[in-house]
C-alpha cells in the first residue's frame, strides 16, 4: 500500500500525518517543543528542536499505522511561514530563528519602505506593506543589531525549508511560503530583483522557489537513516501552513475561504487573480494551486490567545483537568458557555504579539477591558474566546472591502476543533461555518494531499481535492446572539484606536 506523508512544523509543535490514497487518516502524531521569549514582543525556537520533533514524530506515524518506510510514496511539508533561518557556510543555524509573531524589527519595516522607494511602491514589488512579522525586516534587524551573524550568514530559509535541506540537502521553498518574505514578486512568481537590490540582500542567500505540488528533492541516505524514511523518497514544495490548509479544506476555488483559529488567526479565501488591499491590511500570496493565488486577513493572537491563558491563569484548572482525565481547554469550554454572550460586559483585546489585520502594529498589546471582582474565569475565557472572533470579524470585514465575500467558512485549526468557539465565530461574524473531518489535522493534511500530487496518485491538486475533501454544515449565525454580538463587536472596534497612544508610550518605557 503506497501512503502519503504530511509534515506540519508549527510554532507549538510538528505534526506528521500519514494517509493512503484515499484520503484516510492512517496515524497522527504531533511533538511540541518551546517558544522562547527573550524581551517583550519577541518569538525564537531553536530550529534543532524542530529536527528532533520531525524525527520523534515521524518514526510513531509509522509506528501506530504499522508500515514501514518504504510504504510512504512522497513527503510533502509545510510550517509556519515568515520565521527567519540563518544558515553558515556549513549549514548550520547561526541564531535561533525569530518567527513569525515576533514584533522587534518596526524600524526595519520603515527602513524597508525608504528604501523600496515608498509604501505604494513596496506594495507593487511584493503585495504587501512592510510588516514586522515578515522575513525581509527580521534579516534586516539582524544585520543592524547582530552585525557578527549576520556576516556569517550564507543561506536565508524559512522554517520548513530548513527540514527540507535536513532531508534533502536541496536549499528549495514554495511560492506561498516565499510570498511572505517581502522579497518575492508575488504577482509574478519570482523573487523580486528590485527589492533585493533595494534591501542588499543577495540572491544567494536564498532557495530556488518551486510550485507546491512539484518534487523538489529527494531523502538522502544519510537523512534517510535519521528521519526513518526510505532514501530516494521524493519530497514536494510543499506550502505555507495557511496555504496548505486550504488544500486540506478543499478552499482551492474562487471563493473559496476557510477560517482558522490556529496560533494565529486568519480568514482566507482563494482567488485566480492576485487581488489587493490598497491599505494593505490583508496579504496577497501565490496559492499552493500553481498560477493562482489567495487573500487573507491575519490576527496575531488567536489560539496562542487561550493557550496563554490557560498557561498563565489557569493553574488550579490544569490541575483539575489532570485529576478529571479530561482536557483543560474542553474545561474551558464548559466554563466559557455558563457565561453569557459579552462575557458579562469584559472585553478581550488579543494584541498579545501585536497585530497585523487590520491595524499593522507590532506595538499593539492585549488587555482585558471592563474587568471587575465579580469576573470569573469562566467570563474570561469566554472573553478570550469572543476577541479572537471580533478580531477574525476584522479581517473579514477588510476582505468585504475589497470585494472578496464568502458566503460560507470552513473552520479549520485547534480552536476550530470546539464546538462553541465555532459558535461565537459564527455568530459573531454572521456568516455560515462549514466543518471538514479533517479540521483536526489542520496543515499536515494539506500537504499530504500536496505529496499525493507530487507522488502521482493525482493530476492536480484540485482534482486530488475534489476526490478527498468534503465539507459538513456545522453552524449557521442565528439572527439574536449576531445582534448581541454586533453591539459588543462595535464597543470591541472603538477601544483600539483610544487606546494606541497608551500602547505605543508603554512600548518606550
Amino acid at each position: 500500500m503506497s501512503c502519503f506523508l504530511g509534515i506540519d512544523l508549527g510554532t507549538s509543535g510538528l505534526k506528521s500525518v500519514l494517509i493512503d490514497e484515499k484520503g484516510k487518516v492512517l496515524a497522527s502524531a504531533t511533538v511540541e517543543y518551546p517558544l522562547y521569549q527573550p524581551q517583550n514582543g519577541w518569538a525564537e525556537q531553536d530550529a534543532d528542536d524542530w529536527i528532533e520533533a520531525a524525527k520523534t514524530s515521524i518514526h510513531t506515524v509509522l509506528s501506530d499505522a504499522g508500515l514501514s518506510a518504504d510504504a510512504v510514496a512522497c513527503v510533502g511539508l509545510t510550517g509556519q511561514m515568515h520565521g527567519l533561518v540563518l544558515l553558515d557556510d556549513r549549514d548550520r543555524p547561526i541564531r535561533r530563528a525569530i518567527l513569525w509573531c515576533d514584533g522587534r524589527s518596526s524600524a526595519e519595516c520603515d527602513e524597508m519602505t525608504v528604501r523600496a522607494g515608498g509604501r505604494d511602491k513596496l506594495i507593487e514589488y511584493c503585495a504587501n506593506p512592510a510588516i514586522a512579522g515578515f522575513t525581509a525586516s527580521k534579516a534586516l534587524w539582524v544585520r543592524n543589531n547582530e552585525p557578527e551573524n549576520w556576516q556569517k550568514a550564507k543561506k536565508m530559509l524559512l522554517p520548513k525549508d530548513y527540514l527540507r535541506l535536513r532531508m534533502t540537502g536541496e536549499y528549495a521553498s514554495d511560492a506561498s511560503d516565499a510570498s511572505g518574505m517581502q522579497l518575492y514578486d508575488v504577482a509574478h512568481r519570482r523573487w523580486s530583483d528590485e527589492l533585493l537590490k533595494a534591501f542588499e540582500i543577495d540572491r544567494e542567500m536564498l532557495p530556488d522557489v518551486y510550485e507546491s505540488p512539484e518534487v523538489c528533492g529527494r531523502v538522502t541516505a544519510s537523512a534517510a537513516a535519521e528521519f526513518g524514511l526510505q532514501a530516494g523518497t521524493p519530497v514536494v514544495a510543499g506550502a505555507g501552513d495557511n496555504a496548505a490548509s486550504a488544500v486540506g479544506m478543499g478552499a482551492v476555488r474562487e471563493g473559496e475561504a476557510f477560517v482558522s483559529i490556529g496560533s494565529s488567526g486568519v480568514v482566507y479565501a482563494h482567488s485566480s487573480l492576485p487581488a489587493l488591499d490598497p491599505l494593505g491590511r490583508a496579504h496577497t500570496f501565490c496559492s499552493s494551486v500553481p498560477g493562482e493565488w489567495h487573500m487573507m486577513g491575519v490576527t496575531q493572537g488567536a489560539g496562542l490567545s487561550l493557550k496563554w491563558f490557560k498557561d498563565t491563569l489557569c493553574g488550579g484548572l490544569i490541575e483539575k483537568a489532570k485529576a478529571a482525565g479530561k482536557s483543560v481547554y474542553a474545561m474551558l469550554d464548559e466554563l466559557a458557555a455558563a457565561s453569557p454572550i459579552g462575557s458579562n460586559r469584559l472585553i478581550f483585546l488579543p494584541y498579545l504579539m501585536g497585530e497585523r489585520t487590520p491595524h499593522l502594529d507590532p506595538l499593539a498589546r492585549g488587555a482585558f477591558v471592563g474587568l471587575s471582582a465579580s469576573h470569573t474565569l469562566g467570563d474570561m475565557a469566554r472573553a478570550v474566546m469572543e476577541g479572537v472572533a471580533f478580531s477574525l470579524a476584522d479581517c473579514l470585514g477588510v476582505l468585504g472591502e475589497a470585494g472578496v465575500k464568502p458566503k460560507s467558512l470552513v473552520a479549520v485549526g485547534g480552536g476550530g476543533t470546539s464546538a462553541l468557539w465555532r459558535e461565537i465565530v459564527c455568530d459573531a461574524m454572521n456568516t455560515e461555518v462549514e466543518l471538514s473531518p479533517t479540521a483536526a489535522e489542520g496543515a499536515a493534511y494539506g500537504a499530504a494531499l500536496l505529496a499525493a500530487v507530487g507522488g502521482g496518485a493525482f493530476s492536480s491538486v484540485n482534482d486530488a481535492c475534489s476526490a478527498l475533501t468534503v465539507r459538513t454544515p456545522a453552524c449557521s449565525p442565528n439572527g439574536e446572539r449576531a445582534a448581541r454580538y454586533s453591539e459588543v463587536y462595535g464597543i470591541y472596534r472603538a477601544l483600539y484606536p483610544t487606546m494606541q497612544k497608551s500602547m505605543h508610550s508603554l512600548a518606550k518605557i
